[in-house]
């Protein structure tokens, strides 16, 4: 059973510690999201911010499911670890596009890769939900919060141009804590892992619920 001690204490300790609570935080974040059956094969990527320049995430070709430590790569955003997922790029820019962000968890939930092929649109809009209120900053189920929208794409390299490209235009206090890929999945993010899982969870059942709102209205 991995000890998790939350992120924010870590403030208080050295280096290893937080290094090794990363790593925690990690292996607890993937095990998690394969018990709602979000991570199937060797799907799904989650990384956890250890310092300024150096996050804790998963290796490519992983079970979610069974991390170990071995299967978490420490690396530095200035020099990307070829072991790492093919999507890790889109983790990288996420750090350096919202500094606050320290923790990023990338499923490939259902309703995520389903919903934006319902809807063909590059944003999902989610309003008069009470979950919505899961997400830091938002404090009614009046606000309506956008989720953007993204083809999906191989080279990550520019899918993660084209986000932060969007995100530099956008409105922050309207955007949501996550984006979703057409056909792929949902990426969602937070100041701690607790946070980030909060709203992948919160994120995940917004978008089952406007999924299922489309197909009563078709």
């Amino acid at each position: 059973m991995v000890e998790i001690i939350t992120f924010a204490e870590s403030g208080v300790d050295g280096g290893a510690q937080r290094l090794e609570r990363a790593i925690a935080a990690v292996i607890d974040a993937g095990r998690k999201a394969s018990s709602h059956h979000w991570v199937p094969a060797t799907s799904g990527n989650f990384s956890v911010r250890i310092d300024e320049s150096t996050i804790a995430i998963t290796r490519s070709g992983t079970d979610k499911g069974e991390l170990t430590r071995g299967d978490v790569l420490i690396v530095d955003l200035s020099a990307p670890d070829p072991r790492a997922s093919a999507e890790a790029p889109l983790h990288y820019a996420l750090y350096r596009d919202f500094p606050s962000v320290n923790a990023v968890f990338h499923v490939h939930s259902p309703s995520a890769a389903v919903l934006p092929s319902v809807l063909t649109a590059d944003t999902v809009w989610l309003s008069g939900w009470e979950l919505q209120k899961a997400f830091a900053g938002v404090h009614s189920h009046e606000t309506e919060v956008e989720v953007p929208v993204f083809p999906n794409d191989q080279d990550t390299v520019r899918l993660a141009a084209l986000a932060s490209k969007r995100f530099a235009g956008q409105d922050r206090s309207q955007l949501a804590p996550g984006y979703v890929i057409a056909g792929h999945g949902l990426y969602a993010w937070g100041t701690s892992p607790e946070e980030a899982w909060r709203h992948t969870e919160a994120l995940e059942t917004l978008l089952t619920y406007q999924l299922d709102q489309e197909r009563l209205r078709a």
